[in-house]
């Protein structure tokens, strides 16, 4: 089956862009089986990933040829989305890293309603700032009154202890966000306040100096409570609330429980880092509604999914 004329212009153009050494693979999205030696003869030198939009094209060209395969859920999303998850899965299986740039080849122009269409858009995507976008737009859809800015101020601190830990040894804890007067009154202190006495300039997560304290302080006992306008109010908290009614996934500790716990007796975020893993996960009235995979910047964010890997036990009265 010949390829159609736009196909192949457009396999061309992809070819030049790699050789041009502007992009550093191939990532294209089809909709239906393809003669794949005309594919590659107009790829040839260059890395190619595909990711087809069926269950049953994907079988077909793992049958057929040994073209590296990203295997996506059967489900009809728009060619965008299926864009990123595509990349998403590229990356974490280690095809591309985060700073690359990839042209992607895909069908973007719908003609016929669950019609399959021949690949006919080329865009040039760098990784970075598709993720950075994917980023603010999950954070964006959490139905929250905190601003987004400080969200995305502490799970990029989370991210980055979680994936760094401090002075080469793994980090957990639990920083809570917003709700403060009733987070501190459902919670009791472990330590003094290291935040007590100082001013607000001197409390901005705003400010670099601030989240590397926030660092060392990740390294002690119980949670840190930052307000919605991004001031760290206290550290060093237990949080005394009940996880009756919560209902976590099996292998989660007692620190996940406890994100959880005041994530639905108050209005707060709750955001939870995994001493095992460097996993991010945020909780909003009791459930997990985003986390975040501790990869190489930057950071990779997808919806909740089940798990089961351990927690690790918590460190003494984490929570």
């Amino acid at each position: 089956m010949a390829l159609p004329r736009q196909t192949v212009a457009l396999l061309d153009a992809a070819r030049e862009l790699v050789k041009d050494q502007i992009a550093e693979m191939v990532l294209l999205l089809t909709e239906t089986n393809l003669d794949w030696d005309e594919v590659r003869s107009h790829l040839r030198g260059c890395q190619m990933l595909v990711a087809a939009e069926s269950s049953t094209i994907t079988k077909e060209i793992r049958e057929e040829t040994n073209i590296d395969i990203i295997e996506l859920d059967p489900e009809p999303v728009p060619a965008q989305e299926r864009m990123s998850l595509a990349l998403l899965k590229a990356i974490a299986m280690e095809k591309v890293t985060p700073g690359e740039h990839v042209v992607v080849l895909y069908n973007g122009i719908a003609t016929q309603e669950n019609k399959p269409e021949p690949i006919d858009s080329l865009s040039l995507v760098h990784l970075g700032e598709h993720l950075e976008r994917m980023t603010a737009q999950d954070l964006r859809r959490l139905n929250t009154t905190i601003p987004h800015e400080t969200l995305k101020l502490v799970v990029d601190l989370a991210s980055e202890i979680g994936r760094e830990g401090r002075e080469g040894h793994p980090v957990g804890t639990i920083i809570v966000v917003g709700d403060t007067r009733k987070v501190q009154n459902m919670s009791q202190p472990i330590n003094f306040n290291p935040f007590r006495g100082y001013s607000k300039e001197e409390r901005d997560l705003r400010d670099r100096r601030v989240r590397e304290q926030i660092k060392d302080l990740a390294q002690l006992d119980g949670a840190i409570l930052v307000d919605r306008d991004a001031f760290a109010i206290a550290a060093c908290l237990h949080l005394n609330v009940p996880a009756e009614g919560v209902s976590v996934s099996k292998g989660f500790g007692s620190r996940h429980r406890a994100a959880a716990a005041i994530s639905r007796k108050t209005t707060a975020i709750a955001v939870c880092i995994s001493q095992s893993s460097g996993t991010v996960r945020l909780f909003q009235d009791g459930a997990v509604v985003l986390h975040v995979e501790p990869l190489a910047r930057p950071h990779i964010w997808q919806p909740f999914r089940l798990e089961t890997q351990e927690d690790g036990p918590p460190a003494p009265r984490e929570e």
